[in-house]
């Protein structure tokens, strides 16, 4: 069930574009009202503040309100409705505002997406170079060539220094900002890592503010919100690109998602039946491609045919 910011969310989108006089998308605005009652609460509320706003626009009158009548009136209720009103009007425009704003923010921005065993490279017009590895979705900005947002999956980031506009990288709650070239990042349901082989990286420069230097990586645990920094050999920081994998103490999880990302080949984790499986080894994509349970002898994996892919388990 969605919460209800990103509700809230998809209410004003909806708000914006059904009044757009082009909107034609009549039935897909109906089965998201229907699939949720949440959803045409949130979209009634944002409508009826927008309307209750541009009626009191409508029926205040001119700022100053004379009466068509000769006799006195009274000054402090009118002085007070008018506070109220322009407390309300400002609301009201605020919300119209902001929709607009929030419109035009995300008419900005685009995401690019990547298959299982898909590499694709982007070049930025300021320079920077971002290669995506499979299975990842990248959000990028047409305004701001200096900012992404790594959505899932793994990239490598070659970035054009500069002092003056540092690159940014949001990544899930965390925040990256480039002071030096290379970089690679990945996210997915274990956490965020970042690993550095050029110049640095700050990690969250407003809460922990910790530099991540060329052969660290600093990993970001989600569920525990715990990060360590570790050594890595700076040619391994995007070796994906080059057609390799190098696992140090992995956990089941963390080598089949890599494997699924790289080659296109559905792995999963299996039982471990005891303590969980601790694996290391370095390996070649390609000959994994070809033949999948060639994974077990370079790792002491047991490499076991499912309905839906590949399953590994310790020997």
């Amino acid at each position: 069930m969605a919460s209800s910011e990103a509700i809230h969310e998809q209410a004003l989108d909806w708000a914006v574009r059904t009044g757009d006089p082009a909107f034609t998308d009549w039935a897909g605005f109906t089965a998201w009202l229907e699939a949720d009652p949440a959803h045409a609460q949130a979209y009634d509320a944002i409508s009826a503040s927008v309307a209750e706003g541009a009626e009191l626009l409508r029926v205040a009158g001119p700022a100053n309100d004379i009466s068509a009548s000769h006799e006195p009136v009274s000054q402090a209720p009118v002085s007070s409705r008018r506070r109220w009103l322009g407390g309300v009007l400002a609301a009201s425009v605020a919300l119209v505002v902001g929709v607009g704003l929030w419109q035009r923010e995300r008419a900005d921005l685009y995401e690019i997406a990547t298959a299982p065993g898909e590499i694709r490279t982007l070049t930025m017009r300021d320079g920077t170079s971002i290669a995506l590895s499979g299975q990842t979705t990248i959000e990028l900005d047409h305004n701001d060539p200096r900012r992404a947002r790594l959505k899932h999956g793994e990239a490598l980031f070659t970035v054009r220094y500069d002092a003056d506009a540092p690159f940014r990288v949001a990544v899930g709650e965390d925040r990256l900002v480039d002071i030096g070239t290379v970089f690679d990042v990945r996210l997915d349901r274990q956490g965020m890592s970042v690993a550095v082989s050029e110049g640095a990286v700050q990690f969250n420069p407003d809460a922990q503010n910790v530099r991540i230097d060329p052969g660290q990586r600093l990993s970001h645990d989600i569920a525990t919100d715990r990060y360590v920094l570790s050594a890595v050999a700076v040619g391994q920081v995007g070796e994906w690109r080059q057609g390799r994998l190098t696992f140090e103490q992995a956990s089941l999880e963390r080598v089949a998602s890599d494997l699924t990302r790289v080659t296109g080949i559905p792995f999963s984790a299996g039982a471990p039946g005891g303590k969980p499986a601790s694996i290391s080894g370095s390996v070649l994509i390609a000959p994994i491609r070809k033949d999948p349970q060639a994974i077990g002898d370079l790792l002491g994996l047991e490499v076991i045919r499912t309905a839906d892919g590949w399953s590994l388990a310790p020997l």
